[in-house]
């Protein structure tokens, strides 16, 4: 199969974010000034679908949001990103969250009101859409949700679905963060049940290991750029590696292609600005 035409998708969460450069993360009790305000549909759902959709041509991403117009500009500037967008409609409004990026690229993020996310019910998951996936990437669901996204032939999945993991549905790849306790503790079932499980540690590259009882390790990738925002770097790192496994490439192409993804974006003003794109594969840029 060739990679150009590969089906993906992304069954996940997204929130609307502003964003804004500050000097520093405020002190308690401390005023501030920031600069350079902006505002996108964010969140681990979308900035994954926008990647696969610039390493394949198109993605979809099944999602939940509010009937209001956070909801509705979601969907719009989505679309302009290449995302077919499935969403449920909730009564709650669309989550938001407030993104601050100091002066060493370093984000902080405060998120406001509950998450909304996809359930199995949902009329984009009952359809078996899925079933004809060559990857999926799940970032938050229900288990039933979660049990759709298996029909795909490749899933992924996020530490932030640590709900519906760990309950018998296989994965083919856990990406978590090596740094973050909490999130190997949470997952620590579906470590179990996942073919590979990888660790990402950031300007460190990272470590894997299989079911099958293979280990090892990968160089992380220098930056093209002056590094400018980690907002979505691990989300962009998810996605290029969900791609390439759908794309049949052997594990350690597939980590070096995620890595080159993780360290594209993090030269980027917010998480789209700059993402590793299949022209860039085809060329062999950065």
């Amino acid at each position: 199969m060739q990679a150009s035409r590969l089906r993906v998708a992304v069954v996940g969460h997204v929130e609307w974010v502003q964003f804004a450069r500050v000097p520093h993360v405020p002190r308690a009790g401390e005023v501030i000034h920031a600069s350079d305000p902006f505002e996108e549909p964010a969140g681990g759902g979308a900035v994954a679908a926008v990647q696969l959709a610039r390493l394949a041509g198109e993605a979809a991403l099944v999602t939940a949001l509010g009937e209001d117009e956070h909801g509705r500009s979601s969907v719009v500037r989505l679309a302009e990103l290449g995302v077919n967008v499935h969403a449920a409609r909730r009564a709650a409004p669309t989550r938001r969250a407030v993104t601050l990026l100091d002066d060493s690229a370093e984000r902080t993020i405060t998120t406001l009101g509950p998450r909304l996310e996809p359930a199995g019910s949902d009329e984009a998951l009952r359809a078996g859409a899925l079933a004809d996936m060559d990857a999926v990437y799940f970032t938050a669901g229900d288990a039933a949700a979660l049990r759709a996204a298996r029909a795909a032939r490749v899933l992924v999945a996020s530490p932030r679905a640590a709900d519906a993991l760990g309950q018998g549905i296989a994965l083919d790849a856990l990406v978590l963060s090596g740094e973050d306790a909490a999130e190997r503790r949470l997952t620590a079932r579906a470590q179990d049940e996942a073919e590979l499980v990888v660790f990402t540690e950031g300007a460190h590259g990272g470590v894997y290991r299989e079911r099958s009882g293979g280990s090892g390790d990968w160089a992380a990738v220098a930056p093209p750029a002056p590094a400018a925002d980690s907002y979505g770097c691990g989300d962009s790192f998810a996605a290029g590696l969900t791609y390439a496994l759908g794309a049949g490439l052997p594990l350690a192409r597939a980590l070096a292609l995620a890595a080159r993804c993780g360290a594209v974006c993090l030269t980027g003003r917010g998480p789209y600005q700059h993402q590793l794109t299949a022209a860039d594969l085809e060329r062999g840029a950065p």
